[in-house]
């Protein structure tokens, strides 16, 4: 568009603007009705935080019930031995083929992605709540 374009617009836009049109209270009307719906909605979203809350107060009491944080260790114990596992296997099976792959940097890649990436994620996550 042109400039000329964008002024007749802003001008009709402007004239637009200024006019008004008789609704017999209509406006008004749904105005009062926005603002009911409003309070009702306070009200359900009221309930909906503290059901929210009881689920939580709930599945946090059914993990230490359950024994959640054996579970928890154990899955993070197997993690940890599968990872250094493929970790030593990649090692020591790479100098064998024909991949020339330095065994320090791999530590190094490794060790990037299993501390500073996690940590970043969290950061930006806990900055964002």
């Amino acid at each position: 568009m042109t400039d000329k374009d964008n002024l007749l617009l802003e001008g009709f836009f402007k004239e637009a603007a200024r006019q008004q049109i008789a609704d017999d209270g209509f406006s008004e009307r749904v105005m009062t009705a926005v603002d009911e719906s409003m309070r009702m909605n306070r009200r359900y979203t009221l309930y909906i935080h503290l059901w929210t809350l009881f689920c939580i107060v709930v599945a946090v009491i059914l993990f230490f019930v359950a024994g959640g944080t054996d579970m928890l260790k154990a899955s993070i114990w197997s993690l940890l031995h599968t990872a250094f596992t493929w970790l030593s296997v990649f090692i020591r099976v790479a100098p064998t083929t024909e991949i020339h792959l330095d065994p320090v940097a791999l530590i190094l890649a490794a060790g990037f992605l299993l501390v500073f990436l996690p940590y970043q994620i969290a950061r930006k996550l806990y900055a964002i709540l």
